[in-house]
C-alpha cells in the first residue's frame, strides 16, 4: 500500500461568517498553506483544536503503530475531522466550514469563540484525492457535517450528470442554495436533534434509482449510514465500487471515541 504524504500547519483566522443559523465558515491563514496547493477540495482533514484559554497548537505524533501520542493533557488539542472546503494561494488562506452544535463539543466551542489571530492546527494529504468516478446519475446524502463535501461534489459535476441531493439540518434557516451545473433533485430534512435519530434513511429508500451508471456518497450519523448502506448493498444490489458511504459521527459518542466503529463497520462492506 503506497504510503500517504501529509503535511500539518498552523494557522490564524483573519475572519469568519455565518453562512446560515448553524453553519459557520472560517478562514485560515498561514504562510505554509502552499504545503496544500495539490489537495483536492472536499477532501478531509484533520484539525488540531487548542484547548480552552491556550491559543497555541501543540501537534500529536504519530508512533511506528500509527496510533497518535498526545502531549501532556493540559496542552494537547482535540484532533477532530473536518473538510477542506477551500484554499486560496494568493492570499495563504484555507477555508473550513464548521456545524455549530453549540459549546458541546471542542470544535464547535472553538469556532464560536475564534476570532481574528485565533490558532488551529490543520493536517491534510499532499497529494490529490477522487471524490467520486464518473456516473451518469448520483444519489448524494448527508447531514449538516456533509455539506462541505457534497458542495464540492456538485460544484465540479458536470451538466451532463443527473441525481438526487438529500441533506438534513436543524431547520428550513439552514437550507442553502448549493452551486451545481448538474440536473439534481434537492430534498431537505429538517431535524432539530439528529442525535436522537433521522429520517434519512427513509428518505434514500423514497428514492426511485435509474438503471444507469451509478454512484452514491452518503456521509451522516453512524447508524443512517449502516442502514443506508445495507439497504443499497443488499436490497439494492450496489457493488462497493458504486458507493462510498462513511459516518462522520455516532450519536451520543464522541468522535475519538467512536473512529473504531466506524472503521469497523465501513470495513464489513467492503
Amino acid at each position: 500500500m503506497a504510503k500517504i504524504s501529509t503535511g500539518q500547519i498552523v494557522a490564524e483566522v483573519t475572519r469568519k461568517e455565518y453562512i446560515t443559523d448553524h453553519f459557520i465558515r472560517v478562514y485560515l491563514y498561514s504562510p505554509e498553506v502552499h504545503l496544500f496547493k495539490n489537495t483536492v477540495v472536499g477532501d478531509n482533514n484533520k484539525i488540531a483544536v487548542p484547548p480552552a484559554g491556550l491559543n497555541e497548537v501543540h501537534f500529536p505524533t504519530l508512533d511506528e503503530n500509527h496510533q497518535w501520542v498526545y502531549p501532556a493533557k493540559e496542552i494537547a488539542p482535540a484532533i477532530r475531522t473536518y473538510t477542506h472546503r477551500g484554499i486560496d494561494l494568493d492570499k495563504n488562506e484555507l477555508i473550513i466550514d464548521f456545524v455549530d452544535h453549540g459549546d458541546g463539543g471542542p470544535a464547535s466551542k472553538w469556532v464560536r469563540d475564534a476570532e481574528a489571530g485565533s490558532k488551529l492546527g490543520v493536517m491534510m494529504r499532499l497529494d490529490g484525492k477522487e471524490l467520486y468516478p464518473e456516473a451518469d446519475w448520483y444519489l448524494l446524502a448527508g447531514d449538516a457535517t456533509a455539506i462541505p463535501v457534497l458542495s464540492a461534489i456538485l460544484e465540479t459535476l458536470p451538466a451532463t450528470a443527473k441525481g438526487v441531493c438529500i441533506i438534513e439540518v436543524h431547520g428550513k434557516e439552514d437550507e442553502q442554495l448549493l452551486a451545481t451545473q448538474a440536473d439534481i433533485d434537492f430534498k431537505w430534512l429538517h431535524n432539530a436533534q439528529p442525535q436522537t435519530g433521522s429520517k434519512m434513511p427513509e428518505a434514500v429508500k423514497n428514492i426511485e434509482i435509474p438503471e444507469t451508471r451509478k454512484f452514491g456518497y452518503v456521509a451522516c450519523e453512524f447508524s443512517s449510514v449502516k442502514e443506508i448502506r445495507t439497504y443499497l448493498r443488499k436490497d439494492k444490489n450496489w457493488t462497493s465500487q458504486e458507493l462510498y458511504a462513511y459516518s462522520y459521527w455516532k450519536a451520543g459518542v464522541a468522535e475519538n471515541e467512536s473512529q473504531a466503529d466506524r472503521h469497523r463497520e465501513k470495513d464489513s462492506m467492503e
